[in-house]
């Protein structure tokens, strides 16, 4: 099962990389609910085992590219992002005093922290793109204009996955000329 898992996962993630355009310093929010991957109810059957198997899949494909990961937490500590250090400070982000724990956090959140170089915790991020395992609801970190993308991965595990990039806004009305490589 961990294979398949890892599988699905680095899958996913190397097709949202690519649909989104993402580039060396963009951030991927990632919200997951190790729960609903087994198939159980999102909170009630948290496993260390499968975030494991789900960072073995994301993270190698991220750190290929110099995107960095924001792991989203759980509700009890209010979806809080762990990121690390380095891109908190290239973003601005001003870090808060907790650490992820499997019930308070999440696994997935709880094994970021534990594999990042430097991590620290931040309230708020305004990923670029992102990828919801679980249906954790990761809106409130994506960039205001978000787009859904369609993955051919649509489950990981007996989680559904959604995915979404994020593009600039358009202004300027009717005589506005627009960047196609932008939309």
């Amino acid at each position: 099962m961990k294979t398949q898992i890892r599988e699905q996962a680095a899958a996913a993630v190397t097709e949202l990389l690519e649909v989104a355009h993402l580039q060396a310093g963009d951030i991927l929010v990632v919200g997951c609910s190790s729960s609903e991957v087994l198939g159980e109810k999102i909170g009630t059957g948290s496993s260390m085992e499968v975030a494991s198997a789900l960072l073995d899949g994301i993270l190698p494909r991220l750190r290929e590219r110099g995107v960095y990961l924001a792991a989203q937490c759980c509700e009890h500590l209010n979806r809080a992002i762990i990121m690390e250090a380095e891109a908190a400070r290239a973003y601005g982000l001003e870090p808060v005093n907790v650490m992820p724990q499997p019930k308070a956090g999440g696994s997935f959140a709880t094994t970021a922290w534990q594999r990042m170089v430097a991590p620290v915790a931040v309230e708020q991020v305004r990923a670029h793109a992102g990828l919801d395992i679980g249906g954790t609801l990761i809106g409130m970190h994506l960039r205001v204009v978000a787009v859904p993308v369609r993955l051919t991965t649509r489950q990981i595990g007996e989680a559904p996955v959604l995915a979404a990039r994020t593009r600039p806004k358009f202004i300027g009305g009717v005589r506005a000329c627009y960047d196609e490589s932008k939309l």
